[in-house]
């Protein structure tokens, strides 16, 4: 079904862009026989080795040549990149054409109501995008992307398996040594035990070298001891302040607001930091501490499972001989964790853009076609990849991803068909995928829409409220956590708490209907 707008109607407005404008946007370019260049955003710090140019060079020429088109790079990067996100989209930039999003973190349904994207007839995505309308249609996926005005918003990659739920990553030759059979650690709460063991046998070392505003000290243990879930729809600056139940699925609630678990996840906190867990200053630390995990100088780091297959185990294991790099997801506990929506990842075209129609056969190309996909994707055979004889994708001598990494980022259009195993894949793979299949359940809201109109402010409030305690709560810095955290509710109730979670039952509620 389409999104419900919880709302009198959809703002077709941005900057003064209405929708006569929007309609004017969509005429094609000057027909000279020059290629027309086509800007992607993407999300990430762009690379700066020169092989993402070298690339582009290749891929123009077989984008010229099968579209009369060319693809530039535009890159929002990663510092205050939420910020920068939103500001970009909104600009009224005509130089941004295509341009990467998701409805559970990228705000796709609030950016489409504002009138950043383009809406996307059934004729114009046959005509021009082909090969992706029929995938997406033929798995009847196109529901997924639209308002209640019946309009298509943004292309979902649908046809892509992934994870990218969060854990830790660690040392399996030292968890050995601190006593867990096989290295493998299968509770939050014994990395305690993990971590001094580090403490007090690798003193060059942190236990966990983190840095900045990371959550994970609290996400990971309360998400293992709950069977509570992110609201994704909802944030607040960097936080998420709802969460739905299994148990109780049609209301809302928060887990930083009812509960015991916070409180116990602050105080395993401050044991780590007791014991020397991270380093003194880790909130205002900037340092790459993944390098720091890839030099024997970090017990731990934290990221998803993508990332453990992709890139992690390959490295860790070139780089720290016999290190045997484990992973431990949050939920594994109690199998709390949930698949990627299918517009985890997703395409739209901006509002903004003059060659609409010549954005959409450029994607085409990059989704559906082999050589286009593996330049985007892969690089340049030789140079950033080679084909191994029994056909993964390997890497030539000498290649460090750390430093040699393409970095194009094409995150809204990856397909399982072109994708090729990589030799570098962590060998535990399917053992992964397999054990997070048997326990993982599908997002039940990724058809619900809020309209968070009316409670922006509050949720800035309440933002501004978690940005203060959450900080000094992960990283175990309040000598007397209980009275934090009952600070810090209080503050929420004072920033409109109720009001907000008032806002979203109802709409939750209409939803449920």
């Amino acid at each position: 079904m389409a999104r419900k707008l919880f709302k009198a109607g959809a703002a077709l407005v941005v900057l003064g862009l209405g929708a006569t404008a929007l309609a004017g946007c969509t005429g094609p370019a000057d027909d000279d026989g020059t290629p027309t260049e086509i800007t992607m955003l993407v999300l990430g710090d762009k690379p700066t080795n020169g092989r993402l140019e070298a690339m582009l060079d290749k891929l123009n020429e077989r984008l010229t040549e099968e579209a009369n088109a060319t693809l530039d790079l535009f890159y929002v990067e990663w510092a205050d990149w939420q910020t920068q996100y939103n500001l970009q989209l909104l600009s009224g930039d005509s130089n941004v054409d295509l341009i990467t999003t998701a409805t559970d973190w990228l705000f796709a349904w609030e950016n489409a109501e504002k009138g950043a994207f383009l809406p996307l007839t059934e004729e114009m995505l046959q005509e021009h995008a082909p090969k992706t309308w029929e995938q997406v249609d033929a798995d009847g996926h196109w529901d997924l992307t639209k308002l209640d005005d019946g309009q298509i918003y943004f292309i979902p990659e649908d046809n892509f398996t992934q994870y990218t739920n969060h854990g830790f990553f660690y040392r399996g030759d030292w968890a050995t040594q601190a006593g867990f059979e096989n290295g493998d650690i299968t509770k939050f709460e014994d990395f305690t035990t993990y971590f001094q063991w580090v403490k007090d046998n690798v003193p060059e070392a942190y236990p966990w070298d983190v840095a900045g505003d990371n959550q994970a000290a609290l996400q990971g243990y309360m998400q293992g001891r709950t069977d509570l879930q992110n609201l994704q729809q909802v944030s607040s600056g960097n936080y998420y302040p709802f969460q739905m139940s299994a148990s109780d699925p049609e209301t809302v609630t928060s887990w930083f607001m009812e509960g015991d678990e916070l409180l116990e996840a602050a105080e395993l906190a401050k044991e780590w930091n007791d014991i020397g867990v991270w380093r003194e200053d880790a909130l205002n630390y900037d340092g790459d501490t993944r390098e720091e995990f890839y030099a024997g100088l970090s017990g731990a780091d934290q990221h998803h499972t993508q990332t453990f297959i992709g890139q992690i185990y390959d490295n860790m294991s070139k780089k720290q001989e016999g290190s045997d790099p484990k992973f431990f997801y949050w939920g594994q506990e109690n199998g709390n964790v949930f698949k990627d929506i299918l517009t985890h990842g997703a395409m739209a075209v901006s509002a903004n853009s003059q060659n609409p129609e010549k954005a959409l056969e450029v994607y085409d190309l990059l989704r559906n076609d082999e050589e286009s996909y593996r330049l985007l994707n892969y690089g340049i055979e030789g140079t950033d990849y080679v084909i191994t004889d029994d056909g993964k994708l390997g890497y030539p001598d000498g290649y460090d991803s750390s430093t040699d990494a393409l970095g194009s980022n094409f995150w809204a259009g990856r397909m399982d068909e072109l994708e090729l195993t990589k030799v570098t894949d962590a060998p535990t793979t399917k053992e992964i995928y397999a054990g997070l299949d048997a326990v993982a359940e599908d997002y039940p809201y990724s058809t619900l829409l809020l309209n968070k109109d009316a409670i922006d402010p509050t949720l800035a409030a309440m933002g501004g409220v978690l940005s203060q305690y959450l900080p000094q709560l992960e990283y175990g810095k309040f000598d007397d956590p209980a009275a934090a955290i009952a600070e810090m509710r209080q503050a929420l109730l004072d920033a409109g708490y109720e009001d907000a979670r008032a806002s979203i039952q109802a709409d939750i509620d209409a939803w449920a209907e």
